[in-house]
């Protein structure tokens, strides 16, 4: 009997295990790895301090998603052995054939001095955590006001519009609160534009000025001054704030580090179209865990298990592998009051203009707020936990984007 083994039950290994399962021949054994009995949907932190989402609606028992046919071990994950192919448990070792990394990315807050000091989750909060989001939604049921800085650290990110969207989010609460004026709002990014690519950028910055929110880019952070409540950048500039929700440096899981398998941030070298790693052929890495040059969002993990499932088949077979996956990415972004944007793109193209997933007909607007678009955002989460994960494929949806999609480039 061959072994396949995933590391993480995340977005990324859920999706493998399911869409592997059945496809495997019936000499492989898939066994699946996690110390984590909760799966949480992490797109539903951002709404969870609005309170638009309970703390329900963002997590569920993990198991409950994981293909029957499997071996599933809870355990923590200590070192991987690309010599010997194998993994160290807390107690035990495992031999694999092929392995998958999916052991995702997560905030590390002790990166940046005074972050994660005296004020964490009291004047200074994440949401990309359950517990950070859910201590800023208590937070913000009781807030009066002041000067509110939205601010995330520097790239790559998990869902690198979350932060303008909890700034958009923030200004239709406190409209519909009734205290809009008692409340200053202030985006930093370590960026020289507002979005992440700047032809989306030039087109939605109105987005901004229209809710009067500022933005400060090119701010480089190197501490956070707990007594000032301030912000300070590498060239001593300064933001003051009352309350200051943050995103951290995000980085890959420690147990890369430990192996010595991963780059500075704990991301693993892995070729961006095939999703081999670079140093083993017989280690693939999906999602977060990745440093492919693509956004960390669950559209991309999607799009990635499509292709890296036909690749582990081929890579069994001792085929070619193919290089497909070009970075496709759609995410909406949440505008407020009800509206919501979306964009298409990929390695080599910007968000582009038209209609999503039918050229012409929609229904979804690319780069147009619309009610439709927020409901799509909103369904999302039934897609997620109904089809996504369970690696059953989105109608209309393709893992690469189409050609003539490239034609509507902004």
């Amino acid at each position: 009997m061959k072994n396949l083994v995933i590391l993480g039950a995340g977005t990324s290994g859920t999706m493998m295990a399911n869409h592997l399962v059945n496809k495997l021949p019936d000499n492989w054994k898939i066994t699946i790895i996690d110390q984590y009995k909760t799966h949480y949907y992490q797109p539903g932190f951002l709404f969870l301090p609005f309170d638009i989402y309970k703390t329900k609606d963002v997590k569920k028992k993990g198991t409950k998603f994981l293909p029957k046919g499997i071996n599933y071990i809870q355990k923590k994950i200590d070192k991987i052995n690309p010599e010997s192919n194998t993994v160290d448990l807390e107690n035990e070792t495992l031999n694999y054939d092929i392995l998958i990394i999916a052991t995702g990315t997560k905030i590390a807050p002790e990166e940046t001095e005074g972050m994660k000091g005296e004020n964490w989750h009291k004047t200074v909060f994440d949401f990309y955590t359950y517990e950070g989001a859910k201590a800023l939604r208590d937070k913000l049921r009781v807030w009066e006001g002041g000067k509110l800085v939205i601010h995330f650290t520097e790239m790559p990110i998990k869902c690198p519009v979350a932060p303008l969207e909890f700034a958009f989010l923030a200004d239709s609460f406190f409209i519909n609160k009734g205290m809009r004026d008692k409340v200053d709002i202030t985006y930093v990014t370590p960026l020289g534009g507002a979005f992440t690519k700047p032809k989306a950028t030039e087109a939605l910055n109105y987005l901004l000025e229209e809710k009067n929110i500022k933005v400060i880019t090119d701010f480089n952070i190197e501490r956070v001054d707990n007594e000032k409540s301030q912000i300070v950048d590498y060239g001593d500039d300064t933001v003051d704030f009352d309350l200051l929700v943050t995103v951290p440096t995000n980085m890959g899981d420690e147990m890369i580090e430990r192996s010595g398998m991963g780059d500075d941030l704990n991301y693993v070298p892995t070729h961006k179209a095939t999703l081999q790693t670079l140093d083993n052929k017989n280690i693939f890495a999906i999602g977060d865990a990745t440093n492919v040059p693509a956004s960390k969002a669950g559209s991309v993990a999607h799009f990635e298990a499509e292709i890296l499932t036909d690749n582990i088949l081929r890579f069994i077979d001792d085929k070619p592998l193919k290089e497909e996956f070009d970075g496709h990415a759609n995410c909406f972004i949440e505008t407020g009051h009800g509206k919501a944007l979306l964009i298409d793109f990929n390695y080599t193209t910007e968000p582009v203009k038209g209609t999503f997933p039918f050229p012409g007909l929609g229904p979804l607007k690319l780069l147009e707020e619309s009610r439709m678009n927020h409901m799509g955002k909103l369904a999302f989460r039934w897609i997620y936990w109904n089809m996504l994960l369970k690696g059953i494929s989105i109608p209309f949806v393709s893992a690469t984007m189409s050609k003539k999609g490239k034609e509507l480039e902004v």
